[in-house]
């Protein structure tokens, strides 16, 4: 009789076996994390590594600090006013000039042919005019000739023709003698009469067209003085004193009519132009006060100028100085400006920090009394200045805050000291 053997399953670890242990590992791994990092909403930093603030009760200076660039007040612009090509340059950039100096000269051919064309067609006016006043004064004596003439004509037909009349009177000549006597004597006064009217005509034709004539030469001797001062706009001059400053222009260089070259700066008063924040816009007015501090010197300037266009999240603004300016204060300089945007007074003070780019002010974390923990309050802010946030609401003073960056946190509401 045959037995059956029973065969023996060998043991060993089966792939299901292989899934609970790694399921072990992982929760086991996320029970560390939790436990020993983080507990629910909870983050461990390093103290040491973190900025902390304590809350202040103190005066609240309402400024805030600008970088200014000097600037002369008055800039003249120097824009061509003949067209042409650069042929010389006798002062640079930065040069000191007086009015009236030559900056550069131009050259433009065209205009030489033009002053040439005028002054030819001004000489041929003028031999024109001068040939036709000869030629009016010789038909004038023509004119005052034949009237002459016509005169003593009409004197001797007169005379015959009262003789001729006393003779028919008396019928000692026929009436055909006497009426041809007298048709001559009417003929000639009517001739007399016509050439006095042509001579006044004459004349005043002749006062006309010499005036016409001399109108046009004046004309054209006002127009060739127009051209050569055209002629004289080819030298670009400095219309104030002052310091050149930059000149757009170069040997060769094709300048056209009305094309700005240059500028000169009149260094008799200078103002700071700045960049500002456009967060402050509705803040910075006209006449607001700044300070310059140099050299342990405050000089005082007022706000003259906002501009109203905003330009990559910033705006401009031109103050003045009031009373004296620094010495030997240059176009170009820079200086940081205190601009007051209000009166100081008392208030809850939050030093600035990196965690408002994170909470925008709206919330920061709170440290305990032992300084063990943070967690996260709700503030509000009010005003600021380079060096302290204005406390509205949330914060007391005497606590400490945490004004690092918060990037590293995430939307942990509360921090553990390691």
């Amino acid at each position: 009789m045959g037995m059956d053997r029973v065969i023996e399953k060998k043991k060993g670890l089966r792939p299901k076996h292989l899934l609970w242990a790694a399921g072990v590992l992982v929760l086991g791994f996320l029970l560390y994390k939790v436990i020993f990092t983080q507990s629910g909403s909870t983050f461990r930093a390093e103290k040491e590594k973190l900025t902390i603030s304590t809350v202040e009760d103190g005066q609240f200076n309402d400024y805030i600090t600008v970088i200014g660039q000097v600037e002369p007040i008055t800039t003249i612009y120097l824009d061509a006013i003949e067209g042409g090509q650069v042929e010389q340059r006798f002062i640079e950039e930065g040069s000191m000039l007086k009015k009236g100096d030559v900056i550069l000269r131009l050259e433009n051919r065209q205009l030489y042919q033009t002053i040439l064309n005028s002054e030819a067609a001004l000489a041929e006016k003028e031999n024109y005019l001068r040939n036709t006043r000869i030629s009016f004064e010789s038909e004038l004596i023509q004119s005052r000739k034949n009237l002459l003439e016509s005169y003593y004509r009409l004197v001797r037909k007169k005379r015959s023709f009262n003789q001729n009349k006393s003779l028919y009177d008396e019928q000692l000549i026929s009436k055909e003698d006497y009426l041809q006597a007298k048709e001559d004597y009417e003929y000639e006064k009517n001739l007399q009469d016509i050439n006095k009217m042509k001579l006044k005509n004459d004349s005043m034709i002749r006062i006309t067209s010499i005036q016409t004539l001399e109108t046009d030469l004046s004309k054209m001797r006002q127009m060739l003085v127009l051209v050569r001062e055209r002629l004289d706009n080819l030298n670009v001059k400095a219309p104030v004193d002052g310091q050149l400053g930059m000149l757009d222009a170069e040997i060769g260089q094709r300048i056209n009519e009305g094309q700005r070259i240059g500028q000169v700066n009149v260094l008799d008063n200078f103002k700071i132009k700045a960049l500002i924040d456009e967060h402050y816009i509705d803040r910075v007015k006209r006449e607001l006060p700044a300070t310059l501090d140099r050299n342990g010197t405050n000089f005082n300037l007022t706000v003259r100028k906002v501009y109203p266009e905003v330009r990559n999240g910033q705006f401009e603004i031109d103050m003045v100085f009031e009373g004296t300016t620094p010495d030997n204060i240059r176009t170009g300089q820079t200086y940081h400006i205190k601009l007051e945007l209000g009166e100081s007074g008392k208030a809850i003070l939050l030093p600035r920090g990196g965690f408002f780019q994170s909470t925008g002010g709206q919330w920061v974390y709170v440290l305990n009394q032992d300084e063990t923990e943070a967690t996260k309050r709700n503030i509000k802010i009010g005003k600021q200045n380079p060096q302290y946030y204005e406390v509205l609401e949330g914060l007391n003073p005497g606590e400490k805050v945490i004004t690092s960056g918060y990037e590293m946190f995430g939307t942990n509401d509360r921090i553990v000291m390691k």
